[in-house]
């Protein structure tokens, strides 16, 4: 998964750049074309009540993610309107059009410019008063992204332990569309129950000790949410067909 999702044409905030920019936040619609987003492991209590957590990467590294569609570019989170249609929105989504820019140990916080919520007409949050100082808002969202950044060098290491102790194994869903076409969706992780049962008790220790033995726990209860997608995917199909019989 691209830390770069959504984003377009990223610039380092400066009163000099920014002095005069607002952020107006209208709608998701950005979010609207991506089927899943990166998710932090501080976060899984609160998105498994709601959606599937998997697991998604390379040999390197992997991450959790959300499931947000059956369609490589249909998020089914994401209304006509733009509205999120779910309780939770993961902090990836509502740390937009934010994000860290790295050279080594220095972290710059960044802006895409390209997002229509930006703007110099004053609709929304300003960046920087008038003296050029950061307003409240830019001073929250930097906070809100440097305490992201702690929590994903967490959820680094709990995803590290996991491919270490090889409790990961490549995922499939098949599945049926309210049309009758068959479908399956890959390219995921999830964790092997067997696997996890079978872990010496020290590892089992281990895990329990930093909490990450929940998170494995509830990542595995989440998969129980996979019919909450397919429900959404088959009301918009339906939707779909209904407007077009119009």
């Amino acid at each position: 998964m691209a830390q770069l999702l959504f984003y377009e044409n990223v610039a380092p905030v400066s009163p000099q750049r920014h002095g005069e920019l607002s952020i107006e936040r209208a709608d998701f619609g950005f979010a609207a074309n991506v089927n899943s987003v990166p998710l932090m492991a501080v976060e899984m209590t609160a998105a498994a009540s709601e959606y599937t957590i998997v697991f998604a990467g390379n040999e390197e590294a992997v991450a959790p993610v959300v499931i947000l569609g059956l369609e490589g570019t249909k998020n089914e989170y994401v209304d006509a309107d733009g509205k999120w249609t779910a309780d939770y929105i993961p902090a990836f989504v509502r740390r937009y059009p934010f994000v860290f820019s790295q050279q080594e140990n220095t972290y710059t916080l960044c802006v895409d410019e390209s997002w229509n919520g930006c703007n110099k007409d004053g609709k929304g949050e300003r960046l920087f008063d008038d003296k050029g100082e950061r307003t409240e808002y830019l001073s929250r969202m930097l906070k809100f992204l440097e305490e992201s950044q702690a929590h994903f060098v967490r959820t680094q290491t709990y995803c590290k332990h996991l491919k270490e102790m090889d409790l990961l194994e490549p995922m499939k869903a098949d599945f049926t569309l309210p049309g009758g076409e068959k479908k399956s969706l890959g390219g995921f992780m999830a964790v092997n129950r067997d696997k996890l049962r079978k872990l010496a008790p020290e590892k089992l220790a281990e895990l329990a000790k930093t909490d990450e033995l929940e998170l494995t726990y509830i990542h595995l209860l989440s998969m129980n949410n996979f019919r909450r997608v397919l429900e959404r995917t088959a009301k918009a199909a339906a939707a779909m067909t209904a407007a077009a019989a119009e």
